[in-house]
């Protein structure tokens, strides 16, 4: 995103000024990411309740969980119809949720219609980043990947959801890796999957085979060389500067077609769908981070065809870990949780070769769609949303409601 910069510094040359300033209009909550968490300012901000938990996970880690409990019409006295849980994906956050105006966010979608929302932040994002014991300073704090997320983060996130909610089961929604991590904990843990009634995936990635995301060019480099570009802990965590380029750059009407650019190439090009007045707030909270060993793990994805746990590097460590030589295979033909899935023609991360190799693989497929202009992120940004998803998703929680 440097070339933006510069851009823009010339854009502000004398001259340039006063027609650069008139097309300038910058959203609020595109800085509500600054003094406190964007995702209960942008709650409040929009006029809805929330409550904030910390999750503590078995193995330590503190994740930031938000709460929805009702809409804005709506009485907390009066019962919610059920509990939905919410799970972004890879280096992203829950604020992908709630970024969009009320009218065209899930969160508040579901939360005007009756629902008691949750919102989950995997474990070294922006908004969980803390631990028990371990520094995020630290090489063994950002020893994770997939793995743990599905082992350790959505037990522990669902067991306190349904705790505090009183309820037996939930909702399960999530998005790419989101979709990923929910096949792989309710295929290893059964117990789990009976908590869910039933999972919707968004853009669902089980293999990452025939993926045309520019990361894919990652997977070419060794782990050593990987870990000499990014080191290992932390990848691809918000920066000042973008945090710039997002409020200065972006906000501007003649860099919309670079800026959305940028993020079409990222995840497929659709540009009659996003709201470009919006662009400031997207860029601002689009990177949220992740370890440098979980994108290591959708590398080796990428390069197997498959989903198996993380590969250690050797055969010791693996041992250790699995007691196993190799790591192993994630069956997910064993998840029994009733699954509806939608997939996008444009999307260049959950191609849809991969998608047609998996949907065989779901042992109880209640749904699919196919929507053949969608990109990766039009399941949350995407302005037809309400229309092409979100009522047919929110018509089959009102069915099974009352199962």
């Amino acid at each position: 995103m440097r070339w933006l910069l510069a851009a823009a510094w010339c854009m502000l040359l004398p001259g340039s000024i006063h027609s650069y300033k008139q097309g300038s209009i910058t959203n609020p909550e595109a800085y509500m990411n600054i003094v406190a968490p964007f995702q209960s300012q942008i709650i409040s901000y929009w006029g809805y309740p929330y409550e904030k938990y910390d999750v503590v996970t078995e193995d330590g880690y503190i994740l930031g969980t938000y709460r929805i409990p009702h809409g804005k019409g709506c009485s907390r006295k009066t019962a919610p119809k059920a509990v939905v849980y919410l799970q972004h994906g890879l280096v992203a956050s829950a604020s992908n949720w709630i970024c969009n105006l009320p009218n065209n966010s899930l969160a508040f979608l579901l939360a005007d219609s009756g629902y008691d929302v949750w919102l989950g932040n995997s474990r070294g994002n922006t908004w969980s980043r803390k631990h028990l014991r371990l520094s995020p300073k630290s090489p063994q704090y950002w020893a994770f990947s997939l793995d743990e997320m599905a082992k350790y983060d959505l037990p522990a996130t669902i067991n306190l959801i349904l705790e505090k909610s009183g309820q037996k089961q939930l909702f399960y929604v999530g998005h790419s890796q989101g979709t990923t991590i929910a096949f792989i904990a309710f295929s290893t843990n059964p117990e789990l999957a009976k908590k869910i009634k039933v999972f919707f995936a968004l853009a669902p990635v089980v293999t990452v085979k025939y993926t045309r995301s520019p990361m894919k060019k990652l997977t070419a480099l060794s782990r050593q060389a990987v870990k000499m570009l990014f080191g290992d802990k932390m990848f691809s965590s918000h920066t000042l500067l973008e945090q710039f380029i997002a409020t200065k750059v972006c906000n501007h009407k003649i860099f919309h077609p670079v800026c959305s650019n940028f993020m079409f190439s990222l995840s497929g090009f659709d540009r009659q769908n996003l709201n470009m007045s919006r662009l400031d707030v997207y860029l601002a909270q689009s990177q949220a981070g992740t370890s440098v060993q979980n994108m290591l793990h959708w590398a080796q994805a990428v390069n197997s065809g498959r989903l198996q746990a993380f590969d250690w590097g050797n055969a010791n460590q693996n041992m250790m870990h699995f007691n196993q030589l190799t790591p192993p295979v994630y069956n997910i033909t064993k998840m029994q949780v009733p699954t509806a899935m939608w997939s996008g023609g444009q999307d260049v991360v959950a191609d849809a070769q991969d998608t047609k190799d998996l949907l065989p693989k779901v042992a109880n497929l209640i749904y699919y769609k196919e929507i053949p202009h969608y990109n990766h992120l039009d399941f949350y940004l995407g302005q037809d949303a309400p229309w092409e998803i979100y009522q047919d998703l929110i018509r089959m929680m009102e069915e099974y409601s009352q199962n």
